[in-house]
């Protein structure tokens, strides 16, 4: 198992390289998916990895995929590197932990977004506006007050360098058309529901997440990273009081640092000293340990 920036698979066509995942398309139908360890904040691929993270994120998202599969279908196929096409072979060390293989899949246009808590942006908005994306929501709440029922405030997909952009209810209708979108509300809130129940009888408290769904021969699939790190909130439930920011099991340690320097959240970021990496990692390895109950063999 080795450190990963970068892929370079030459045996098959590199579809896209994200701020975190380089895909390759393996045939007409399937995707290879390589989770890296570069590390992305405010929508910007900082200049160092988080080492090993992308094997972290990859084996969070196969535990969610395998809870929530009697809920909703998803993309995955394969996650053993050893069962991986032959052309993959001389990349083992390189794929071990952090890839899969997956249906070609049509991503929706809309990142399916449910806050649980009122924090991060929504804590910002909510103190300018009363509102929320769009919605409006009693007075006198505090930051990091739990929201019940919780919110779905979904938002499109930004390029690279860009950033997402909140949509009210009525724009991701004309995206995806209503019974679609009616759908995917409805799944992203019981997959965040039944996931928030499990997560806080092991001491942790999901704030809020993003989901990403796909299409595939007409059905509804869940895709991509589900309840990581990267794409959730994750709070210890020992000590939660509402009325200030909580401590994290996510990149919102590093969110915090990037917010003190001098910087205007557009490339290139400011350099990560090694103590931020490297605590930024032990995070997503503790996040790992309390959802899963288990350790990783990580160097």
């Amino acid at each position: 198992m080795q450190i990963v920036t970068q892929t370079a698979i030459a045996e098959y066509p590199l579809v896209s390289r994200g701020k975190v995942r380089d895909i390759y398309a393996l045939s007409p139908d399937t995707l290879l998916l390589v989770t890296t360890d570069r590390m992305s904040a405010f929508d910007v691929i900082m200049r160092e990895p988080v080492p090993y993270k992308g094997v972290i994120l990859n084996q969070i998202t196969l535990y969610w995929l395998e809870r929530f599969a009697g809920l909703i279908g998803n993309h995955l196929l394969e996650h053993e590197a050893d069962a991986f096409p032959p052309g993959l072979c001389a990349y083992r060390s390189l794929l071990e932990g952090r890839s899969v293989i997956v249906r070609k899949a049509k991503p929706l246009p809309v990142e399916c977004i449910v806050r649980g808590y009122l924090s991060g942006s929504a804590w910002k908005e909510y103190q300018a506006a009363g509102r929320v994306c769009g919605l409006a929501l009693p007075a006198g709440l505090l930051e990091s007050q739990r929201l019940d029922p919780p919110l779905f405030t979904p938002s499109t997909k930004a390029e690279i360098g860009e950033h997402d952009r909140n949509i009210t209810a009525e724009e991701g209708i004309c995206l995806v058309g209503e019974k679609t979108f009616l759908e995917l509300e409805r799944v992203s809130l019981e997959i965040f529901r039944r996931a928030r129940e499990e997560a806080l009888r092991k001491g942790m408290i999901i704030a809020d997440t993003k989901f990403e769904f796909g299409l595939w021969n007409g059905e509804l699939l869940l895709i991509d990273e589900v309840l990581t790190p990267d794409s959730s909130r994750f709070w210890p439930s020992a000590g939660y009081a509402p009325g200030r920011p909580q401590p994290s099991f996510d990149k919102q340690f590093l969110r915090d640092w990037l917010e003190r320097q001098p910087w205007d959240k557009t490339p290139p970021p400011p350099s990560l000293p090694p103590e931020v990496i490297a605590e930024t990692g032990r995070k997503y390895r503790e996040a790992y340990a309390l959802l899963t109950g288990r350790e990783l063999s990580l160097p």
